[in-house]
């Protein structure tokens, strides 16, 4: 038997679970996890199942069936119906970790498992703006994270969670200042160190690459403005994962940074088209962002009336989904449609929008703008 296999198993097997069920235990682990990417919820729960069944004292299960649920917020980040049910899977989990570190504090699949359920939950909590609960969930996974590589250096995937801390711990309290506070209990950051791990992990760990390429790619979109390394991760999860929403999103939105709205409006024409097919996660906040990116490719091509009919798709989308909080694209898109009517000559449609604007949050210069063209309608 090869030396990484015999690794791997002893690995495991401090979990009760025999050598010969290790390649088992394995392929379940790699195929439910392609079943989450792939947005094949019903398909990853099945397999998941099974992984608690025939493994019950392994917490893989119960933390992989909460990534389950995690990757639905995910593909609906604003919605917080599947929160509860998050964070109930998220404590059966480490309740399980708990279990085994009764018996072996210096168990690596216990401590690697308790980290990472911690590591998301805080993750939610800091979606939801809950900074306290984010930044205990925080401090208590480090330590787990840090022991567990310690008792096992060459579990790559542990890295990940060594790259994502010190990316954030150097970036987070700069872009968010009512986090500071908190920081003083969490040893400094490394950005540079943290992308250097997180890439080692994206192509060479196993359970926790296709996490890695994500974060990266989202770390040199919102917070580097690096298109090309973006693209670069964008590409890769595309290839495997064609079909995953979140993941075409923003490969589509990668291409607007890069004023490329050709390549970008393709992208969102493809989103479109499995939005009115039905597709499993492709719901109205996709077809919302990708009515807006048609409507602007349009925009820049001089092509008023279609800009006119894909951005009014958007903007009525956007009043049910932003109805209590107008965000982005409810704003730009009802300033550019404004804009767009005042073209074709509809003028009280286009004082509608404008007033609408300036009824929400300003935000690159809406207010401004709307206010000009209030008084002077728009014209090239």
């Amino acid at each position: 038997m090869r030396l990484k296999y015999f690794v791997l198993i002893l690995l495991f097997s401090t979990v009760s679970i025999n050598a010969q069920d290790w390649v088992r235990f394995d392929s379940l682990l790699v195929k439910g996890i392609d079943q989450i990417y792939g947005i094949k919820f019903q398909e990853a729960e099945k397999t998941f199942k099974i992984v608690e069944k025939e493994y019950p004292r392994h917490p893989a299960g119960k933390f992989f069936g909460a990534m389950i649920t995690w990757w639905k917020i995910a593909t609906d980040i604003d919605n917080t119906q599947y929160d509860d049910e998050f964070y109930d899977q998220v404590e059966e989990a480490i309740d399980l970790c708990d279990d085994i570190l009764d018996d072996n504090d210096k168990n690596v699949d216990g401590l690697f498992f308790k980290g990472g359920s911690l590591g998301f939950r805080g993750r939610l909590h800091a979606i939801r703006e809950s900074w306290f609960d984010a930044a205990l969930d925080g401090k208590e996974a480090l330590p787990l994270i840090f022991k567990a590589y310690e008792n096992d250096p060459t579990r790559i995937d542990v890295q990940m969670g060594f790259g994502i801390y010190n990316y954030y711990a150097a970036v987070i309290p700069t872009r968010y200042p009512v986090v500071k506070p908190f920081m003083v209990f969490f040893p400094k950051g490394d950005k540079d160190k943290g992308l250097k791990q997180l890439e080692h992990v994206a192509f060479n760990g196993r359970y926790t690459k296709i996490e890695s390429r994500y974060f990266l790619m989202t770390l040199y979109f919102q917070f580097e403005n690096n298109w090309e390394e973006a693209m670069k991760y964008a590409k890769l999860l595309i290839k495997d994962y064609p079909d995953n929403p979140v993941f075409q999103k923003y490969y589509g939105t990668i291409f607007v940074r890069k004023n490329d709205y050709e390549s970008a409006q393709k992208v969102f024409r493809n989103v479109l088209d499995k939005v009115k097919k039905g597709y499993p996660a492709y719901n109205d906040r996709f077809e919302r962002e990708a009515e807006y990116y048609i409507g602007m490719h349009h925009r820049e091509k001089g092509n008023i009336d279609s800009t006119v009919y894909y951005l009014s798709k958007s903007v009525a989308i956007s009043k049910v989904i932003e109805k209590d909080e107008p965000k982005g694209f409810l704003i730009m898109g009802s300033l550019y449609l404004a804009m767009a009517y005042d073209k074709i000559g509809r003028r009280q449609d286009a004082i509608k929008l404008y007033k609408e604007v300036l009824e929400y949050k300003d935000r690159s210069n809406s207010h401004k703008l709307a206010e000009q063209y209030l008084k002077t309608p728009y014209k090239d």
